[in-house]
């Protein structure tokens, strides 16, 4: 996504007459337009509205829903509840961020992948387990994880067992195919 600029960000502010009362849908309108919320459009905000931009920035960290980074191509949600963690979700952690220079909130320097860290994500069975663009992969290593993120980063679907387990068991029982 292109990043605005000073013209954008001035229609966005007529769009809602100028008021700063208004700010949260400003930030969102530039955050669709930018797919985040650049440093410097956010100086213009602050500039043409009259409000701090300690004010702006406060909005902008306290929404979950706003980034001030850009989103990579892929999101990366590892979980690191309880029986994840006890099963190495940690060693996994530690893979990711230095295989692919990743902190969490953040987005690798190409742009690839967006990582977050969750308290959890429901599937304790199969722990650890790793979410990449709303698909779940458990009882990773942190082999596993690395290889499975090093092939999606190529364009390439996991196969079968590259960290995740019971996939096609999961598919049968949700069609009620499965032998009781």
């Amino acid at each position: 996504m292109a990043e605005p600029g000073v013209e954008t960000v001035a229609q966005i502010i007529q769009r809602y007459s100028g008021d700063p009362d208004m700010l949260i849908p400003m930030m969102q309108d530039v955050q669709a337009e930018c797919g985040y919320l650049p440093q410097a459009e956010l100086k213009e905000l602050s500039g043409k509205l009259a409000v701090p931009l300690a004010r702006i920035y406060s909005v902008a960290t306290f929404y979950a829903s706003f980034r001030l980074m850009p989103k990579g191509d892929h999101t990366i949600q590892l979980c690191m509840g309880t029986v994840c963690f006890l099963k190495g979700a940690d060693k996994i952690f530690q893979a990711i961020r230095e295989e692919f220079s990743l902190v969490p909130g953040g987005t690798s320097p190409d742009r690839k992948f967006t990582f977050s860290p969750v308290n959890c994500v429901g599937a304790c069975a199969l722990a650890p387990v790793m979410v990449v663009d709303g698909e779940y992969h458990g009882q990773l290593t942190a082999d596993s994880a690395v290889k499975l993120l090093r092939k999606t980063a190529e364009g390439d679907k996991p196969a079968e067992g590259d960290g995740k387990r019971n996939t096609k068991k999961r598919e049968r029982r949700k069609r009620g195919d499965e032998e009781k």
